[in-house]
């Protein structure tokens, strides 16, 4: 779903900003986009693909005065999934929260 919804969001921003030949397109991904994980073969194939189709959208639509970029932002996102299979986690999101907001 990663990918997909990113060809869909990324074709219906390009085909608004292609007319005024200027915009930025922006991608969040994760560390699983370069390297792979034990146990995240599925998450690191979607963030892959989805990183291949923000390099690919770069060169295609960079000369037509769009940016197209791909940003590496890690960090475990406060879930009941997170807090059964990474208990050391709620720690770290408390510090996150924390950092972020002040």
């Amino acid at each position: 779903m990663a990918c997909y919804s990113g060809f869909l969001m990324g074709k219906e921003v390009a085909s608004r900003m292609l007319p005024r030949g200027r915009g930025t397109i922006l991608f969040t991904g994760a560390t699983a986009s370069v390297r792979g994980s034990a146990g995240f073969a599925a998450f690191a194939s979607a963030k892959f693909g989805l990183r291949a189709l923000s390099q690919s959208m770069a060169r295609e639509l960079g000369p037509r005065g769009l940016h197209v970029a791909h940003l590496i932002v890690d960090g475990a996102i406060d879930t009941p999934w997170i807090h059964e299979n990474f208990p050391e986690a709620k720690a770290k999101l408390a510090q996150q929260g924390w950092s972020i907001d002040g």
